[in-house]
């Protein structure tokens, strides 16, 4: 089992290696550039529309875009965001906290790209929900079914790993670690509660992402503000050693900048998803009238998770000084932050966010997993056999030690974002040209709602 794991463990390296990293990052610039740095001129109206009241309710789609944007957001904010940076500044050096802003950065126009294609070449299935991402675009925009198969099938096996299995150990493992629970009754206690919502379907997984995933994420959020403000003196310096240490490699693994950027760039990319291909999959479920609506709201996932969440985490590692204790894991690194600078409350702030992001993981993965089985099989009574098997699994990862499924995962992960990847640089003209077409769009309303407010004068 040990050399099974030794070779997964290489064949890891090899898939989020160099190469992908600059495929990845490459795309992100590529979009970025061609739509004239569109995630910043545009953010103020993205952000508008995410959490607007008025949605679009007369169009097609099964969720609204707010409930989109949750879903989506409910499977990216996960493990990533609190013990991922963490590995970031452990192998990297804090300045990889810096490579990890940049990543996100043009990975909003990669979620842009992904979202705009995801609703043009969404379909309805036989029950008359959406069924839209990465296998469809691929199949019906790029004509390249055999990629759109490719990526299903990466995506319905990686939902078992990185949506799954290393989240519900995670939070097992903390339960276990802070309130000595059983892992067995915290792995029942998930499946009880992921099973109720993922059986449900789409619809009842956005009504639940978009209550439970605000309250999560804003607990988080104000416990760092907390943190930051409580020791406001140490920022500048913190923010003074992110700078300088991304451009030198001397708190790094090696010592060699390659690694602040590498590692930065790598978590930072895993953690918003960017690329991946799995967003774009809510996306395609959301009541829009045009692409490029849905694209701006989706976008707004970035700023979510990387700028403002991973922040916090990064910010606040870098604060405490704790990243400079070689003998601190990366899995207990954030812990340890938070209880310098807040004391004994903070581990249990890490926990319950912890178990939220984990929990809310688990809903948006089991989604995105299953629309990847549906595309391959075509069947409604196939699609129940996958939540259900999805959902059981939960308890096999709560109470079982399988490192090798988890690096088989990874590998998965960077095997979905190749072929998704491919079909957005073969599809870039289509998102230029549905990018356009919507600002004509966005013209045409605020003109009529300016001569309607001239006529009501």
């Amino acid at each position: 089992m040990k050399g099974i794991e030794e070779f997964l463990g290489s064949v890891s390296d090899i898939v989020w290696g160099v190469p992908l990293l600059v495929l990845l990052v490459g795309t992100g610039v590529y979009l970025t550039i061609r739509l004239g740095f569109l995630q910043i001129r545009s953010l103020p109206y993205a952000l508008k529309l995410a959490f607007s009241r008025n949605q679009d309710k007369k169009s097609d789609g099964d969720i609204s875009h707010f409930q989109a944007l949750m879903t989506a957001s409910a499977a990216t904010v996960g493990t990533g965001n609190i013990v991922g940076v963490a590995t970031a500044i452990v192998l990297g050096g804090p300045g990889a906290v810096l490579w990890m802003w940049l990543a996100g950065l043009f990975g909003m126009a990669t979620k842009y790209g992904e979202a705009i294609l995801a609703v043009k070449y969404r379909v309805k299935d036989s029950e008359g929900n959406m069924s839209g991402g990465p296998m469809y675009y691929l199949e019906h925009g790029l004509k390249q079914k055999w990629l759109g198969v490719l990526f299903a099938i990466f995506g319905a096996l990686a939902a078992f790993g990185i949506g799954n299995g290393t989240q519900a150990k995670a939070v097992a493992d903390l339960m276990n670690d802070t309130f000595s629970i059983p892992f067995w009754l915290t792995g029942v206690a998930l499946v009880l509660f992921a099973g109720a919502v993922i059986i449900g379907g789409i619809k009842w997984i956005g009504r639940v992402t978009a209550f439970f995933v605000p309250i999560m994420a804003a607990f988080y959020i104000l416990g760092g503000l907390i943190v930051v403000i409580l020791n406001i003196n140490l920022v500048p310096e913190a923010f003074g050693t992110i700078f300088t240490a991304a451009f030198s490699g001397e708190a790094a693994v090696g010592g060699a900048v390659g690694a602040v950027i590498r590692y930065g760039i790598a978590r930072g990319l895993f953690s918003n998803e960017a690329g991946l291909g799995s967003a774009p999959i809510a996306a395609a479920a959301a009541k829009t009238d045009m692409p490029g609506r849905q694209a701006l709201v989706s976008m707004t996932q970035v700023l979510i998770d990387t700028f403002i969440i991973c922040t916090i985490t990064g910010l606040t590692i870098v604060m405490s000084g704790q990243w400079q204790d070689k003998s601190i894991e990366a899995g207990v690194l954030t812990s340890a932050a938070f209880e310098t600078l807040l004391g004994g409350v903070g581990p249990y702030l890490i926990t319950f966010g912890l178990l939220f992001f984990a929990t809310s993981t688990i809903l948006g993965w089991g989604y995105y997993g299953e629309k990847c089985f549906q595309y391959l099989f075509k069947s409604q009574a196939a699609v129940k056999g996958y939540r259900t098997v999805f959902v059981l699994f939960i308890f096999v990862g709560a109470t079982a030690s399988l490192d090798a499924v988890w690096t088989l995962a990874d590998i998965l992960n960077g095997l979905m974002a190749i072929p998704n990847l491919i079909g957005l640089l073969g599809l870039s003209g289509i998102i230029i040209f549905e990018t356009k077409r919507f600002n004509q769009k966005v013209k045409e309303e605020r003109a009529e709602k300016l001569e309607a407010t001239r006529h009501a004068q």
